[in-house]
């Protein structure tokens, strides 16, 4: 049976003002009606069931989650006491899901992705499934065509194609790339046989247990001591205790990048990682001038703006061209889009000046 895990335990800081510590973009409505959990929970209609979900997120923010997610039973929703990155994270969850059903099969989503084909985005899961059935030793990772030379995104680079497996789309991976410079995306784009990494991943659990076993064995001392005291009284204590021991890295360079069977299926639906606050530029349809607005907005001479804020609150703005402004109840920003990267800087800042009722 498959089984999904969302990740939703992110901090989203280059969505600062509106993304906080109490209130991540994962929390938040950035593109439609639905929050990004609320969306990345109903994608999984008709492939998982609210019973077979996992939320993985951090302790602080269960309440808020189990209240936006009110069909996921409450125990299936788990706060991590600490961040420990998404090894860590991955491997709780598959642990959790190996104690209740070891033939499960696994589906690894972060909480804020914007996906808007969602028959095809199951579409492609399916075939995920089926790559599975034929190879159930693999790894599957999900790759998205580049359409440009993009710097903010890690690389697949593609190997032979899986003609066995009867799945369109799916390859070998021949090597992971990093976030590359600008000449070098630009050459992995001119290639054409490599495609962004979504961090959407497909496995038997069984099967990522082994790996992580075989390459992070102090990890798993303290996952395993975790998953002993799993139904006791004690388990937040046990949680808390080993889960801040572990030494925090990320599924790719845990497993991904060492481990030797890795399959990408090249994905068949729209994708963006809603990185930055342009993100929004990209997925809101704009007005006549070009300008990206949630909330009240008035623009005189204003081209190319994303506006952020609500209806109670009116943003007017003057001979203004390609800025970002964002207004929430305590905190605004305003800033050029040429500069948007530098919006951490400002949460370094509020952290060092001890600003926290900012954060």
């Amino acid at each position: 049976m498959l089984h999904a895990v969302i990740m939703a335990g992110g901090s989203g800081t280059r969505f600062w003002p509106a993304s906080r510590n109490a209130y991540p973009k994962q929390l938040l409505r950035l593109v439609g009606d639905d929050t990004m959990l609320q969306a990345t929970s109903r994608r999984l209609e008709g492939l998982v069931s609210p019973e077979q979900t996992l939320v993985m997120t951090n302790r602080h923010l269960v309440p808020e989650v189990r209240k936006q997610l009110p069909t996921v039973p409450p125990e299936q929703i788990v706060g991590e006491p600490i961040k420990r990155d998404t090894a860590a994270c991955i491997a709780l969850a598959a642990t959790m899901i190996h104690a209740a059903d070891a033939d499960a099969s696994m589906l690894v989503l972060p909480a804020d992705h914007v996906i808007q084909s969602q028959d095809r985005f199951r579409e492609c899961m399916r075939r995920g499934m089926k790559l599975l059935e034929k190879h159930p030793e693999m790894l599957v990772t999900f790759g998205i065509r580049p359409s440009y030379a993009a710097e903010t995104f890690g690389y697949i680079q593609r190997g032979d194609p899986l003609t066995d497996t009867g799945v369109p789309g799916a390859y070998r991976v021949a090597s992971f790339r990093e976030k590359p410079n600008r000449s070098t995306a630009e050459q992995y784009l001119q290639a054409g046989n490599y495609d962004w990494n979504s961090g959407i991943f497909m496995w038997r659990v069984q099967t990522i247990l082994d790996a992580l076993r075989q390459f992070e064995p102090v990890m798993m001392q303290h996952i395993d001591t975790i998953a002993g005291a799993m139904g006791t009284p004690g388990f937040e204590v046990v949680l808390e205790r080993e889960f801040q021991k572990i030494n925090g890295r990320s599924i790719d360079y845990a497993v991904m990048e060492r481990y030797p069977h890795v399959a990408v299926i090249e994905a068949i639906f729209d994708w963006d990682d809603v990185g930055s606050w342009q993100a929004i530029g990209r997925l809101t349809p704009p007005d006549e001038q070009g300008n990206c607005v949630r909330g009240k907005y008035l623009p005189i001479q204003s081209q190319r703006m994303i506006i952020y804020g609500d209806e109670k609150h009116l943003i007017a703005t003057i001979g203004l061209q390609d800025m970002i402004v964002v207004h929430t109840e305590n905190a605004t920003l305003v800033a050029p889009k040429s500069e948007e990267e530098r919006v951490r800087e400002i949460v370094k800042q509020l952290q060092a000046r001890g600003w926290t009722e900012y954060l």
